[in-house]
């Protein structure tokens, strides 16, 4: 499409191309081959302009040259803002209600990530740090992964697939850029920028943020939801919204309605706080519990929160102006607690002052998972999960037990007096232990010494030594300093 401009300012692409050719240039994409399409929908407003007009202009179709399959696919990654949840919901449903009841070909589905790959599971249970723009680690195992699966697994169904975006130009320099590099020459698609066999189509990259309200506010949902409600929901909020995020160009979606609470990638959480200033007060233990986890990132706090060890158990050091500075690692598990416990106590909270008393912060799943990682990767024998939600919520949930028993807080203690007499790192002979235990009845023990060699070669100096270590002159490469026990 070509975007008309008046005294340098863009017209509106209706202008250029009136509402029925944009339809019939759907058509052709929609006929010109036998790929399935898969349209990403976040329920935000350029998501549900891009479907509105697949939907409209398919139905102009006769039935039966409405033969391929139009996936609609929306990711929840399981912390999305919960105001948004329900309508969302909804919406597939009305979707798939409304495309039996027309014979339409539109088929919704709901993705989630998997539970290793959830917000909480990585935060709380393996001691992830708050997201940043230095380290989103969220985008990839919430969003990407997400849709990759079910992208692939149409791939494989179907052999290729045609992804639908509610894209618009100009919305980032990064984003026009990538869209203009995989375009394909003479063809309304393009190449997607990871998978061979998948194309992209844009219906609405030449539209602006008015062509898209102008647009839902004169043609009506074709399944039944009222598009006024969608103005409602940006009025108190930024005018913006999370699409399906296929790549890393994505900006993050932490100012949206659309985007998830726990953002910390973004500064401030304006849309959560427009939400609570409307009238929506019962969500301000999010916001709280968002801001506490936003604490953590700043610099000058890092030490309160985080280890002086890395993940893989190692120290690193940087120069940092004249001097030199500890890379911190992950939560300590002290305070991925007290996460584990603010985070409960926020979901009685909801669920008491809120619309929805079984609104759900956290899966069950997710404990079981956090549980499993504080057991066998944390050393927590006080087996810690369990004991806070039955503190938090009163309520037991169906733990599993280990038939080869484990280790207590009892033995904990005594270990730890027989630690301090010799001087030898309590994490470390816990962490020992758990390996053996977790390798007991293999056939093969040749893992097992594989196992403890990695436990010893991580860096079991404490955290005060470090520092001696960082001051000594000519202290710059800590792996020549640091020693082993």
């Amino acid at each position: 499409m070509i975007q008309h401009t008046l005294n340098g300012k863009p017209m509106s692409v209706f202008d250029g191309k009136g509402l029925e050719n944009i339809h019939h240039e759907i058509r052709e994409v929609y006929l010109s081959d036998n790929r399935p399409w898969v349209i990403g929908y976040s329920g935000g407003k350029d998501s549900t302009t891009a479907l509105q007009l697949v939907w409209y202009a398919l139905s102009e179709l006769p039935e039966e040259k409405r033969t391929k399959p139009v996936f609609v696919i929306s990711s929840d990654t399981l912390v999305e803002t919960p105001v948004i949840v329900d309508y969302i919901t909804t919406t597939l449903e009305r979707i798939n209600k409304k495309a039996i009841e027309t014979e339409m070909p539109f088929k919704a589905v709901k993705l989630y990530p998997r539970i290793s790959d959830s917000f909480w599971v990585n935060l709380i249970g393996k001691g992830y740090p708050a997201p940043s723009t230095q380290f989103r680690w969220c985008t990839e195992r919430l969003k990407i992964k997400t849709a990759d699966r079910f992208i692939l697994e149409s791939v494989t169904k179907f052999g290729e697939v045609v992804l639908i975006l509610g894209v618009r130009k100009g919305e980032s320099a990064t984003r026009d850029q990538v869209m203009n590099l995989y375009k394909i020459q003479g063809s309304k698609l393009s190449h997607h920028s990871r998978f061979p066999q998948s194309y992209v189509y844009t219906p609405i990259e030449d539209f602006t943020v008015n062509d898209v309200w102008t647009y839902l506010l004169q043609k009506p949902s074709p399944w039944g939801n009222n598009n006024r409600d969608l103005v409602a929901l940006y009025k108190t909020a930024q005018d913006g919204e999370c699409p399906l995020v296929v790549d890393k160009t994505t900006a993050p979606c932490g100012n949206s309605r659309f985007g998830c609470w726990v953002c910390t990638v973004v500064q401030k959480d304006r849309s959560m706080e427009a939400l609570i200033e409307s009238g929506e007060e019962w969500l301000e233990p999010l916001l709280e519990f968002r801001n506490e986890l936003a604490e953590t990132q700043i610099p000058e706090k890092k030490h309160l929160y985080r280890d002086y060890r890395r993940m893989d158990g190692k120290v690193k050091i940087m120069k940092k102006g004249d001097g030199l500075e500890i890379i911190r690692g992950p939560y300590t598990l002290d305070i991925s607690k007290k996460m584990l416990r603010t985070l409960l106590e926020a979901q009685i909270s909801v669920r008491k002052n809120g619309p929805n008393p079984n609104l759900t912060l956290i899966l069950p799943e997710e404990l079981f998972e956090i549980r499993r990682i504080w057991l066998t990767q944390r050393s927590d024998w006080e087996d810690s999960v369990v004991h806070i939600y039955k503190e938090v919520t009163g309520e037991n949930l169906e733990w599993a037990k280990d038939d080869l028993g484990t280790f207590s807080q009892t033995e904990k203690e005594l270990l730890k007096n027989i630690c301090e007499e010799r001087n030898i790192p309590l994490r470390l002979v816990t962490k020992l232990l758990d390996v053996e235990q977790q390798l007991q009845g293999m056939n093969r023990r040749s893992s097992i010494y594989i196992r403890i060699n990695e436990v010893l070669g991580e860096d079991w100096i404490s955290e005060e030594e470090v520092r001696k270590v960082m001051v000594k002159p000519g202290a710059i490469d800590s792996r020549r300093h640091i020693k082993h026990i």
